[in-house]
């Protein structure tokens, strides 16, 4: 997992030519907290990069993308938003919501 912060998102992220999950998160936020294992097992077994933005260090990329709660969890591909689950759900509902069934 990558630590991305509002001087990094863009070259780890948008200009990222591989998808990148991004967990939108906060050390205060105990689903998120339940829910960083799952992600740890998740970018081990389908080789996803996966990217923590903490919401409290960084909240003007939590605003331009409009999330409201956490976690949020969004996908980009190619610089793009595709998917997006928000709140702490078990690994097979992340895994087939995030399309990586």
């Amino acid at each position: 997992m990558i630590t991305l912060t509002t001087d990094n998102f863009e070259e780890q992220v948008l200009k990222s030519d591989k998808p990148i999950l991004v967990d939108f998160w906060a050390e205060w936020c105990g689903p998120c907290r339940m829910v960083a294992p799952v992600l740890e097992q998740i970018e081990s077994e389908h080789g996803l990069t996966i990217g923590k933005l903490n919401t409290d260090e960084n909240p003007e990329i939590m605003a331009r993308y409009g999330v409201m709660g956490i976690p949020t969890l969004l996908l980009f591909e190619n610089g793009e938003p595709v998917k997006q689950v928000v709140g702490a759900k078990p690994k097979r509902m992340l895994v087939s919501e995030l399309g990586l069934a």
